[in-house]
């Protein structure tokens, strides 16, 4: 398979050159995009680089990290490649993980892998211990949100693609900034494509994370909220109509008369001054456990509902021979 890596780069003069050396002779193709990089990455990588498997390309305008990498995607479909790795052109992704990456999609058991620094405890002992904590609050958002039970670290940029399964999403409606690696992940998820997590260390060199947990959690929450409702409509009542939707339209419906039943009659015990009797209390409390109980089962039946079958697969197929 052909194998690309994408960089995106914004203000990397100082470790890029270093990035790209450092890529190994198993990639055929390396694109590194300037996003308006006001220190002229792009420029730069022309007149010094000696490597020629590096193409440039050039934003007009800055479109965030989303954005470059999406750019390299679309060059890397029309190229022909098979796999797309993004690999930061700050230095604090080792380019020599990448095969560790690729293997998965190479044996057809992933269609897009990602790197998960929260694997061993080890890993993560050199991450500031607020990113660690805005990190673990941002995972546990993305399993709901994404359905991918089985992943950690969205925030984590280190990743590779199957071609074939990017040409199937809407590239350029997926999210321009900080929010793409879990917008992809929420995309992948309507694909029902496999995604799997590589274990890897975390790097910081002297570049500074632009990502500042306090203030991009409000707007997160909101996107998350949004893509957990589209995913539940998509995957609960569009495309399919299974045991998980009765469980979680009975949830809501008995825990919804529960509480309305037992706040109205509390309301009328707290103005009439007259206590509720147990019947009432009984009437009230039995939907609502019931409801948490159908709740809770679809959440089982959520976390259980994981795509197994690795969609590259079935398109790779579909593929004509072209020997």
């Amino acid at each position: 398979m052909k194998i690309a890596v994408a960089i995106p780069c914004y203000k990397v003069t100082q470790h890029v050159l270093g990035v790209i050396a450092a890529i190994g002779p198993e990639v055929h193709a390396i694109y590194a995009v300037d996003d308006a990089c006001p220190d002229h990455s792009g420029n730069f990588i022309e007149t010094r680089n000696q490597d020629p498997r590096v193409k440039v390309l050039f934003n007009p305008e800055n479109r965030g990290v989303g954005g470059a990498i999406v750019t390299a995607y679309k060059a890397a479909i029309a190229d022909g490649m098979d796999i797309v790795v993004k690999i930061d052109g700050d230095g604090q992704m080792n380019p020599a993980l990448l095969p560790k990456f690729i293997r998965p999609l190479l044996r057809g058991e992933a269609d897009y892998t990602k790197g998960n620094r929260f694997f061993r405890p080890e890993s993560v002992q050199g991450m500031p211990p607020v990113r660690l904590f805005g990190n673990a609050v941002l995972s546990f958002m993305t399993k709901f949100s994404c359905g991918y039970w089985n992943i950690m670290d969205p925030t984590n940029g280190y990743t590779a693609a199957r071609t074939c399964v990017l040409a199937e999403l809407p590239l350029d409606k997926l999210e321009k900034r900080y929010f793409f690696e879990t917008d992809m992940l929420f995309r992948l998820n309507t694909l029902r494509a496999v995604v799997k997590d590589i274990p890897m260390d975390s790097v910081y060199a002297d570049e500074e994370s632009n990502l500042k947990i306090g203030k991009v959690l409000p707007e997160f929450l909101k996107k998350h909220a949004s893509r957990l409702w589209r995913r539940y409509v998509y995957s609960y009542l569009v495309r399919d109509f299974n045991v998980g939707t009765l469980y979680s339209l009975f949830g809501v419906l008995l825990l919804t008369v529960g509480s309305v039943f037992g706040a109205m009659h509390w309301l009328d015990s707290a103005l009439s001054n007259q206590p509720a009797t147990s019947g009432t209390v009984m009437l009230a409390a039995l939907p609502v456990l019931i409801g948490i109980q159908f709740l809770i089962a679809f959440l089982h039946y959520d976390v259980s509902n994981l795509p197994t079958a690795p969609l590259s697969n079935s398109l790779a197929a579909e593929q004509p021979d072209e020997s």
